[in-house]
């Protein structure tokens, strides 16, 4: 059914043309970014299969989380990267519907993966005694595989809203990846309803998740400031540091897009935006949560000293 009514085939990824004489120089930094992003994550999900003391479920969580970021950086970045060495920045329909389809099932499930976390971190603390019972590993895979089906299922919703649409304006996307504000723009039947539509959709992921993730502190918070222990209240906030500091970075640059009002003049505006969530964020995840947390460094150490051995 989607593109039944549609008069353009093909779209053009128009984003960084804006700035011809910095594409050679946007190609590099974001090309050792990629492998950065791509190097870090690898490294922690093998630091947390190798390392027995890291079978944790808030090491699971991280694990998928890692694996997740490295996937949705993997439907944006190479596609960035052929079009800044190319002239043409073509785009099939289907293609665009793809990438979005991904970019978005992925980024909702990373919001889902935080909520997970966050409730995860609520349990240890608020019911230590019964935390293994409540967090088996059973228990974990159906929270992982919840965020998964719910994140891609609220995508598909967006997709099909977004591509049902009559593109006959223009085949010229302001950006840089299929974004929803740039491609919907373009749409000649886009109505009040569709922006509603897509606004509830992208409000249950983004709002729904993080007003959970903060009842969640709010129950920890509570239950820490009863500690009589100095150490133990360290301890248990020093456990959540890493998870809070990125879901502030996530949810402050994904809110500030994707929850506000648009026009045609907020597209480059956001498009800078943009480079930080799909650049710039899944680069300071693994940063945040190796320099925050001993085990972990521990377990990376450990690994990287492995690889060593492997090279002359």
């Amino acid at each position: 059914m989607m593109g039944n009514h549609t008069t353009a085939s093909t779209f053009l990824l128009w984003g960084f043309s804006s700035f011809p004489d910095l594409q050679g120089l946007l190609f590099v930094m974001i090309f050792f970014s990629h492998v950065t992003i791509l190097a870090a994550n690898v490294c922690i999900m093998v630091a947390i299969k190798l390392s027995h003391n890291l079978h944790t479920p808030m090491y699971f969580f991280l694990c998928g989380l890692s694996f997740s970021e490295t996937c949705t950086t993997m439907a944006i970045i190479p596609r960035m990267l052929v079009d800044l060495l190319s002239d043409s920045k073509a785009i099939s329909l289907p293609e665009c519907a793809t990438q979005m389809f991904f970019f978005f099932g992925l980024g909702a499930n990373n919001c889902f993966i935080m909520a997970a976390m966050s409730y995860d971190r609520y349990t240890a603390i608020h019911s230590p005694l019964r935390y293994k019972v409540l967090m088996t590993h059973k228990i974990c895979f159906q929270f992982m595989m919840a965020s998964w089906m719910a994140g891609f299922l609220v995508s598909l919703c967006i997709v099909i809203t977004v591509f049902n649409l009559s593109f006959c304006d223009s085949n010229i996307i302001e950006h840089y990846f299929c974004d929803i504000s740039p491609v919907v723009c373009l749409a000649c039947d886009y109505t009040a309803h569709h922006e509603m539509a897509i606004f509830v959709l992208s409000a249950f992921v983004l709002v729904g998740s993080f007003v959970f993730i903060m009842m969640s502190y709010v129950f920890i918070v509570s239950r820490v400031v009863k500690m009589p222990s100095a150490k133990g209240k360290y301890k248990a906030f020093s456990t959540c540091s890493s998870h809070l500091t990125v879901v502030c970075i996530h949810y402050g640059f994904a809110g500030f897009v994707y929850l506000r009002p648009k026009d045609r003049d907020s597209f480059r505006e956001d498009m800078l935006m943009a480079v930080t969530y799909t650049v710039l964020t899944p680069l300071l995840n693994p940063i945040v949560y190796s320099l925050r947390n001993k085990d972990m460094q521990t377990a990376l150490r450990k690994v990287l000293g492995k690889t060593n051995r492997f090279i002359p």
